[in-house]
């Protein structure tokens, strides 16, 4: 078996990009990553994700990225599930269950844009890595053994790079994906959802540092940030039709959490955001030497913090696929099964479980909702049934899972 001797050729410096390229360095491929941002940018990115999960911090403790982001996280061992009114708790779980389980028994809330930075800094500073900022792909073509990409670069140039693979981590709107005619199946929620950034101690009023709130009218999920300064980011459900001034008001703000929680004092609001769910897998992972991962290949609903977990799990897995291939150990139709297991895994645990998350907080059948919170209830006192909901919401069995599949 001829082993391969051209590297790879990611596009998108995101979570899953990142991660990717610090497994493959891992290993001793070369990688070229693009990123359309500037330096001067990159870190001016909308706040999002960050509510990293036991399997996911096995990962980052794999490519060296755990003890960068431990000191700049919160560790969260326990999470929430309340009733909005009267401000009631339903249950609360533990993370100290699964303690035999794994390394990390809790969740690291730690940003995004925090994980980002970090990655960066790592895959800059490798001799095998060659990070192109300001670069964007424009298409691709591929022959039985390498890709022909055009770029645009920093100077407004349009360039080729030649490479063994190339790996789509571009997000929703993936070039790779488009290039590759591969379908992105799936529904948008109608709704949209509303992002507050508030400084408040919501702990002094009953909450944990991740929590879950039912109402059959407006849901909401309550999550502290480590600082500074210390902030919390609570999102409710906003119409799709109003204007957005409307609704992201200072006024419209104070009176969303007013609402939620009564306050002596006005909230201290840092910012806020809107953004719309999609729940999308694509029809297919891959094609050739062209692989999609994280969201260019599966969006979801943001409840249960599934959406950048299972994308950098996408890329560890495609990592352990493409290392094996440049090593001469596997044939290129390997990759299938990084397709067969990925997939899997976004359609029946991803999609099923956010799907499932969204309804729950939503249900507006009174008898429903109680039979929900009665179930939320037994399961967080039985530690057998605990145990075994953590694992489930930690992704710690759909790791294991997708690692069955041949």
């Amino acid at each position: 078996m001829q082993k391969q001797n051209k590297g790879v050729l990611i596009a998108g410096a995101g979570p899953v990009g990142l991660c990717l390229t610090l497994k493959l360095l891992k290993e001793g491929i070369n990688v070229t990553l693009l990123e359309c941002l500037s330096d001067e940018n990159f870190l001016d990115q909308i706040p999002r994700a960050g509510s990293n999960h036991a399997a996911t911090l096995e990962m980052f403790d794999e490519i060296g990225l755990y003890e960068k982001l431990e000191p700049r996280g919160l560790i969260a061992p326990k999470f929430q599930y309340r009733e909005r009114k009267n401000n009631r708790l339903i249950a609360e779980f533990d993370h100290s269950v699964i303690s035999e389980e794994t390394r990390f028994p809790f969740v690291l809330q730690c940003e995004r844009i925090k994980v980002i930075e970090e990655a960066m800094i790592m895959a800059k500073s490798h001799e095998n890595c060659n990070v192109r900022m300001e670069t964007t792909l424009l298409n691709f073509s591929q022959t039985e053994d390498k890709i022909m990409a055009t770029v645009r670069n920093s100077a407004g140039e349009e360039e080729q790079i030649h490479s063994s693979f190339i790996v789509g981590t571009d997000g929703g709107r993936s070039v790779v994906r488009k290039g590759l005619g591969i379908d992105f199946e799936g529904f948008t929620y109608p709704d949209r959802v509303l992002n507050i950034i508030v400084a408040y101690d919501f702990t002094r009023d009953g909450f944990t540092d991740r929590n879950y709130v039912s109402d059959p009218d407006e849901w909401s999920n309550v999550f502290h940030w480590k600082g500074p300064p210390e902030v919390w980011r609570v999102h409710f459900p906003a119409d799709p039709d109003a204007e957005d001034s409307s609704l992201t008001s200072e006024n419209a703000l104070q009176g969303r959490l007013q609402a939620f929680l009564p306050a002596k004092q006005d909230y201290k609001i840092i910012g806020c955001n809107l953004y719309t769910v999609h729940q999308r897998v694509a029809s297919r992972f891959l094609g050739g030497r062209a692989i999609i991962a994280g969201d260019a290949a599966h969006v979801n609903s943001p409840i249960g913090g599934m959406g950048m977990n299972s994308g950098i799990h996408d890329a560890i897995n495609l990592g352990e696929k493409l290392s094996s291939i440049f090593r001469g150990e596997s044939e290129l139709e390997s990759l299938e099964r990084y397709e067969r297991q990925r997939r899997h895994i976004a359609l029946e645990t991803v999609q099923a479980q956010t799907i499932r998350n969204k309804r729950v907080l939503a249900e507006k059948d009174l008898a429903i909702r109680e039979k929900n919170h009665d179930q939320l209830r037994r399961t967080a006192d039985d530690p057998l049934l605990a145990k075994e909901f953590i694992l489930r919401t930690s992704l710690i069995n759909s790791v294991r899972e997708a690692a069955a599949i041949q």
